[in-house]
């Protein structure tokens, strides 16, 4: 069972206790529709109602919750025709990311980049989904700051909390894993031969495979 409990570290508690139900509702702890209560978020993280409060209202801006009358917080549905209007935006943006990210990356973030492959590569080998989605988020981390675009970073951030919803229901197509790992493996490809336009194309090729094994599963697909 995953342990939410929030560490006490330098990082703002806040952020944590967002990230910490963020991901509760990405690997499914909470499904869409399911009310989030706050006495349960906090014996799950650990912390404060206040903290709590704060880290849903993050969430609600960010369409992740929504606050219903007579219910509170739930968790918001993505319908497929939100899912396929998010994989249009993620797949743009993705894709200049790694054509920056093939023409100006610096050779620490490269070899920062490559230790974030190796690592999700070795996720899918680990039980926990929750290791699994936390590697391929570093992995993206890693991409955004390489490409050196800072308004790309806010905007790809912006989208982060409905993408990693859609991330976690894609990978649970069976065959996904193999097929995402063997897609990143071309990106990694074209990003090492510096080539902007295929690793653009590769990127771009690896959210749209993502779109159609999500959408599936959505409602209304």
């Amino acid at each position: 069972m995953q342990d939410f409990r929030v560490e006490r570290v330098a990082a703002p508690l806040r952020h944590s206790v967002t990230e910490s139900i963020r991901y509760a509702i990405a690997i499914g702890r909470f499904r869409a529709g399911e009310r989030l209560p706050e006495r349960g978020l906090c014996e799950m993280t650990g912390v404060s109602r206040t903290l709590v409060r704060e880290a849903l209202r993050q969430l609600e801006s960010e369409g992740l919750i929504q606050v219903l009358p007579h219910r509170g917080p739930v968790v918001a549905r993505v319908t497929a025709e939100q899912a396929r209007g998010i994989y249009q935006v993620r797949a743009e943006l993705e894709g200049l990311a790694c054509q920056l990210f093939a023409q100006s990356a610096s050779e620490a973030q490269r070899l920062a980049l490559h230790a974030a492959f190796e690592r999700l590569k070795a996720s899918f080998d680990d039980a926990d989904p929750l290791a699994r989605l936390r590697a391929k988020n570093h992995f993206y981390d890693c991409l955004v700051e390489g490409s050196g675009n800072e308004a790309l970073g806010i905007s790809l951030r912006m989208l982060n909390a409905r993408v990693m919803l859609l991330r976690a229901t894609s990978l649970q197509v069976p065959g996904r894993s193999v097929h995402s790992i063997a897609e990143l493996g071309d990106l990694m490809a074209a990003l090492d031969a510096r080539d902007g336009a295929r690793a653009r194309a590769a990127a771009v090729h690896h959210v749209r495979k993502a779109a159609e094994a999500a959408i599936g599963l959505l409602p209304g697909a």
